[in-house]
């Protein structure tokens, strides 16, 4: 049976890494890759007291994906031959985020750079060539997820082929505060294997995090026990978000050492196991909106930051004096429109949607 509450989780976190894109652009805790804060001249760490929406997405929101990703890919693998699932992996995910960016990654790279002003700071005599490919490197943007994912894809293809079965095996015998206790592993692997320049490639806690999926949350029966105590796990949530909001807010929320302190990762394994268990509990459903949001949500993930940083390019050099709630919304609808609208012409493009998306070309 099809667990229709990991289609349900995928796309809502997807609609909510949009959410948070849109509040990272005009951050004030200093994560570089927007504009900036609107009153860059305020001393006051509190002086954008909503960017506190950063912290409460940014701790768990990937790390949930890599987590469903591997519980699917147990679930993949249940019915094809690893050599089906490394093929299937790299045609989603290797070749929109390397083929891809050849073809819209220097587009995405042009408006990062405008936003940051690198283009002042590139001498003049500049190969062309090279400066299509800095544009391309910059412009990379949110495919970094899909690298890491191919990594850990290509990892079990070869991990799978010694432990044969027995940490899955022995995953089924864990009772509730052993999953519980797993944070520690989490939070353990958050310390490690960190990139030292380009900070999201994390490969300790979102390895650790795609394995946990495919060892531990993939056997029904532990989900199924998240969910009856799913009130005790959110109180436990709350109970470290609270202190790791007081003790970081204002501070560069994705970088060390707030994103492997150990309120981080507590607060966002508790996320985790909450949203598992709510989303099993009354989630576990599909319908028309939810077939549609599903169906879509991979292209809204690949295409969304494009209208994000496109419209705050905009913003910060000609719509200065715009109410600031106003920037806000003009700036989500554009990463839902530019996100949605080009999945839906990309999608019918033949190469492209093979390029960009990873669909599979049609006979």
């Amino acid at each position: 049976m099809r667990r229709r509450y990991l289609d349900n989780i995928r796309f809502s976190v997807v609609i909510l890494v949009v959410i948070y894109h849109v509040f990272y652009m005009y951050n004030a805790e200093g994560v570089e890759g927007g504009p900036g804060p609107f009153w860059a001249n305020e001393p006051s760490k509190y002086s954008q007291p909503w960017d506190v929406v950063q912290y409460l997405l940014y701790p768990w929101f990937m790390m949930i994906l890599f987590l469903i990703s591997g519980i699917s890919s147990r679930l993949y693998l249940d019915g094809r031959s690893e050599k089906e699932y490394l093929k299937s992996r790299t045609r989603k995910l290797l070749v929109p985020s390397t083929v891809g960016v050849l073809f819209f990654g220097w587009i995405q790279g042009w408006v990062n750079m405008s936003l940051l002003g690198v283009f002042e700071k590139i001498p003049a005599e500049t190969p062309k060539p090279m400066m299509f490919l800095i544009m391309t490197f910059s412009g990379t943007g949110v495919l970094w997820f899909l690298h890491l994912l191919w990594l850990f894809s290509l990892t079990l293809y070869f991990l799978r082929k010694f432990e044969k079965g027995k940490l899955y095996r022995l995953a089924g015998k864990l009772p509730f505060l052993g999953v519980v206790s797993l944070g520690v592993v989490l939070w353990l692997f958050a310390q490690v294997l960190n990139a030292p320049v380009i900070i999201c490639y994390r490969f300790g806690v979102y390895g650790a995090a795609f394995f946990l999926g495919y060892y531990v949350f993939a056997r029904q029966e532990i989900v199924d026990k998240l969910s009856r105590y799913w009130t005790t796990l959110a109180v436990a949530c709350v109970a470290f978000f609270i202190p790791y909001r007081n003790e970081y807010f204002g501070e560069n929320f994705a970088a060390d050492p707030a994103f492997i302190s150990p309120l981080s990762v507590g607060f966002a394994w508790l996320a985790i196991l909450t949203i598992l268990g709510v989303s099993n509990k009354y989630f576990n459903f599909e319908n028309a909106v939810t077939t549609w949001l599903k169906n879509r949500s991979f292209g809204l993930y690949v295409f969304h930051y494009l209208g994000i940083s496109a419209l705050a390019l905009v913003a910060s050099r000609c719509c200065a004096n715009l109410p600031v709630i106003l920037v806000y919304v003009l700036t989500g609808a554009a990463g839902f429109a530019v996100g949605y609208g080009l999945n839906a012409i990309v999608s019918r493009t033949p190469f492209l949607r093979w390029a960009l998306l990873g669909v599979k070309a049609e006979k």
